[in-house]
């Protein structure tokens, strides 16, 4: 039978309960405690307790926290208590929960966002959740910035325009992913019951003022006069012009059919990648998959490059770093731990679970292991760059001369020796 720390300690606790009597009774007719000690009180051998929620190392360091804390947030992150003996010095926090953020209810969707305010550490990347449903539209708008989305829920219909008049008209479904480059018109809608998906932009400063342009508000915000002039139609028309920004509103679903004299976006041109429609081999290592979605199979998204990637139960993303971006990450499904290293000695875990964000500042090392004993762990890595690039730890050690990695780690010569040459980007567990 397995026992855990925690079965274990409660026993004792039962155990000292049953002896309590003896031990706080009166000096006239009873031992004292300290005479009865040895034959009534078991000895507690100090155990951890991160899986408790409290502080407390197996070498008993530490101590219970007495004080206001939130039991079921310490219960999930016991890396933040100080569960990892390797974390040292200080590390910025670099994790931000969606739940955390503040959701916006709209006629049609919601909308909830993590942008630079909430998680500092992120510079390159901004994000959102999205929700429309059917025939909802985040209506015609464009940014100062590029667009980034995933489906991960629903399908939806996204439209858009660049400046040569050329357009686009495409249906996505669960997997599937856009790019909307830079002032490039554009808008949204729902298509069945329910849809969501995940936004990302390349400005961690997505809320600053002039980043976001709506059409609606552009309009309430010109002369009727000017507006007629431009349009070629009487003023009147734009009476019914909403003149508070609905950001998402209800319609419905109408034809896609609306044909450019100037042709379509299309191939290298697509501001649409089908990913539903290709099939990811398992990644090297066994223990998953990673599908990479950039400038390569991906022509028009230049700005971000992503990774979609599937952990089997107990798998590791090996040691790595990216050495041409910070990284940026939405845990989409299941739990996960993931210690960074920013040099000088300095390193700290986290915890994370879905719906988290994190963000691993340039160039740090790190490695993603799925906790869970029968869940997938599932998250998107997005990266400021054209295209996705890291270097692993243990290809490295074993492309360079063994007598070097030897000498420097202090191991074992057939230890180097024995390194697989070849990247293993998924672990699976033995």
């Amino acid at each position: 039978m397995r026992f855990t720390a925690s079965a274990v300690l409660f026993a004792s606790t039962l155990s000292i309960s049953a002896a309590s009597p003896a031990s706080y009774a009166s000096p006239q007719g009873q031992k004292s405690s300290k005479q009865q000690s040895k034959h009534l009180r078991p000895v507690l051998e100090k155990r951890q307790q991160f899986a408790q929620g409290q502080p407390i190392n197996a070498a008993g360091d530490g101590g219970p926290i007495l004080g206001g804390t939130n039991k079921p947030l310490d219960l999930q992150n016991p890396d933040g208590l100080g569960a990892q003996k390797t974390d040292n010095g200080v590390v910025p926090n670099l994790k931000w929960s969606f739940s955390d953020s503040k959701t916006r209810l709209l006629p049609g969707g919601w909308v909830r966002e993590q942008v630079i305010t909430d998680l500092p550490s992120s510079k390159d990347i901004a994000s959102a959740q999205q929700h429309l449903a059917r025939g909802a539209l985040r209506e015609l708008h464009w940014h100062r910035v590029a667009e980034w989305g995933f489906v991960y829920a629903g399908r939806v219909r996204v439209s858009a325009v660049d400046d040569k008049g050329k357009n686009q008209v495409d249906d996505l479904d669960v997997g599937d992913i856009w790019y909307f480059p830079k002032g490039q018109a554009h808008t949204i809608q729902g298509l069945e019951a329910e849809n969501e998906y995940l936004l990302a932009f390349d400005d961690g400063d997505f809320d600053a003022t002039g980043t976001t342009f709506n059409v609606d508000d552009w309009i309430t915000h010109t002369p009727k006069d000017i507006l007629a002039k431009n349009f070629g139609v009487d003023e009147s028309v734009f009476d019914t012009v909403p003149e508070k920004d609905p950001y998402i509103g209800k319609a419905t679903v109408g034809s896609p059919d609306v044909e450019s004299p100037y042709g379509k976006l299309e191939g290298n041109s697509s501001y649409v990648y089908h990913a539903s429609r290709v099939k990811t081999p398992p990644a090297p290592g066994g223990g998953g998959t990673l599908q990479i979605v950039d400038s390569t199979n991906f022509p028009i998204a230049t700005t971000i490059a992503s990774a979609i990637v599937t952990l089997e139960p107990k798998g590791l993303r090996e040691l790595h770093w990216h050495p041409n971006a910070e990284e940026w990450l939405y845990f989409h499904q299941g739990t996960a731990r993931a210690t960074v290293f920013l040099g000088n000695q300095i390193a700290r875990t986290f915890d994370f679970r879905a719906g988290d964000t994190a963000v691993f500042p340039d160039n740090s090392g790190h490695y993603i292991e799925n906790t869970s004993e029968t869940e997938q762990l599932i998250w998107i890595e997005l990266y400021k760059s054209d295209h996705v690039a890291d270097v692993s730890l243990t290809q490295w050690l074993a492309l360079t001369p063994p007598n070097i990695v030897a000498s420097t780690l202090k191991i074992p010569l057939d230890v180097v020796n024995k390194l697989k040459k070849e990247k293993q980007s998924l672990i699976a567990a033995k």
